[in-house]
């Protein structure tokens, strides 16, 4: 029986700079349209976080039970590891998608943003589907496609617009690179995985282009967010450069990519990638804000 703690590190608490980043940005973008909400901002947070570790959790279960977590370096792995039976770990995903969709609801019927309800759905289906049913598109090398557009576009617009009802440039080049920095967490953890996928058919982004176009992609993914800070202080919010200052912390793990890290060194690799997203999406946030 998995322990509390196992739990906890089965949801893989460093992908959750996934969630608070986007829903930041969005915050920041709002209230620099004019008018920003805290309670809505919390429940967008909700829905992100519970929408997070619910995959995270599917993820474990479906990888899981195809054996293509038998040999992983990394985060513990709840059915791949024999700590947990498939079915609760398939009910803890499932009660993190349902959590989301009540916070979801909420949003909606506090912004009157119906919309939202097919906004939604698709989340969780594409939460489900990246690595569950008969044809998961995690498998086809198109997870980065669903992190990008969900967790970047998605969550960072639909944040700005339920609290202003508007969105501007500047909003979206603020969830460009916020999605593309959370993209390259998962491009980090893919490059670190691909031997074991690659034995396990599984054909991620990673495997497809190989060792040395996966760590050109990280790089190319961790220099787009600088580009967007100046696109949206062309746009106007001249405050965004603010964003360029929180890539700071990007240096190390591009360079460390560029190296040729690997196993255990690209796991410190996912860490700073994710705290680039919170420096980055805090800054850039406060960028926004300011009129």
């Amino acid at each position: 029986m998995a322990t509390i703690s196992q739990w906890v590190e089965g949801a893989r608490p460093r992908t959750l700079p996934a969630a608070l980043a986007p829903v930041a940005v969005g915050t920041g973008s709002a209230a620099g349209l004019g008018h920003w909400d805290a309670a809505l901002a919390l429940l967008a947070l909700l829905v992100a976080l519970f929408l997070q570790v619910g995959v995270n959790y599917a993820n474990d279960y479906s990888d899981g039970i195809r054996g293509t977590d038998a040999d992983r370096v990394g985060p513990v792995r709840l059915v791949g590891g024999g700590l947990a039976t498939p079915l609760l770990v398939k009910y803890a995903a499932f009660t993190c998608f349902g959590l989301a969709c009540l916070a979801g609801l909420a949003l909606m019927g506090l912004s009157g943003d119906t919309w939202l309800l097919l906004i939604g759905i698709a989340a969780v289906l594409a939460a489900w589907f990246y690595t569950g049913g008969r044809r998961p598109y995690g498998y086809a090398g198109l997870g980065e496609v669903f992190v990008f557009v969900f967790f970047g576009l998605v969550a960072t617009v639909c944040t700005a617009y339920t609290q202003a009802e508007k969105v501007d440039a500047g909003t979206w080049a603020g969830a460009v690179g916020i999605g593309s920095i959370i993209t390259a967490v998962l491009v980090a953890n893919n490059l670190r995985d691909i031997s074991g996928d690659e034995v396990a058919g599984k054909r991620t982004l990673a495997v497809r282009l190989g060792d040395r176009g996966t760590r050109i992609l990280y790089v190319v993914l961790m220099v787009t967010p600088a580009v967007c800070a100046g696109l949206a202080a062309w746009a106007g919010h001249r405050w965004a450069l603010l964003g360029l200052v929180g890539l700071l912390p990007a240096i190390k793990p591009c360079l460390d990519v560029l190296r040729g890290a690997t196993g255990p060194a690209l796991i410190r690799v996912l860490a700073a990638t994710g705290l680039v997203a919170l420096t980055y999406g805090g800054l850039l946030a406060a960028g926004l804000a300011i009129h």
